[in-house]
């Protein structure tokens, strides 16, 4: 597995919309060793997910799992996914606002507003269909990252700018609020 290049903001793929990776190739041996390569990445990171275009790819692919990470401690636990042509649905109008970092954003931490509970239609890693409900924190990271394959950053999202925080400063004067 190889550990992959994380695009930062201002190079111009962050703003691309992904393309949808046809059915006849999720299985091929390249993407196969591509989501692979992804989850390392995403690991090494201390990511809790990862889309395809955040590694210079413009493909609708993204990965994520929340488990003991540094980056979002206390955060509820979510299998390790991979989510292929994901398409989100909002089921109500509520919505929370919580922290938000990002792989291409580093260092940089704020507050984000997002749905609640989202329904999420995809293909696994094989190609075979999933559907599910997503809450909480899970529900944001999905968000999160179907942000990224719409060319979108979770800047786009802040509602207040003046909660845009440094991570050393966000440690040391948010995190307890």
């Amino acid at each position: 597995m190889s550990i992959l290049k994380v695009a930062r903001l201002g190079h111009p793929v962050l703003r691309r919309v992904t393309d949808e990776l046809p059915l006849d190739q999720i299985r091929s041996v390249e993407i196969q060793k591509f989501i692979d390569d992804m989850i390392e990445t995403m690991k090494e990171h201390d990511g809790v997910g990862l889309a395809a275009v955040q590694v210079h790819e413009s493909s609708r692919i993204t990965v994520l799992e929340v488990a003991e990470n540094p980056r979002y401690p206390k955060k509820p636990e979510v299998p390790l996914s991979v989510l292929i042509n994901p398409n989100v649905t909002p089921l109500t109008d509520e919505m929370e606002e919580d922290w938000e970092g990002c792989l291409s954003i580093p260092e940089l931490r704020g507050r984000v507003p997002r749905y609640k509970t989202i329904q999420v239609q995809a293909l696994d890693r094989d190609g075979k269909p999933l559907e599910f409900t997503a809450s909480g924190f899970h529900a944001r990271v999905i968000q999160h990252e179907w942000d990224h394959l719409n060319g979108k950053v979770f800047l786009d999202r802040m509602r207040d700018l003046s909660t845009l925080t440094y991570l050393q400063e966000f440690s040391r004067y948010w995190l307890e609020k």
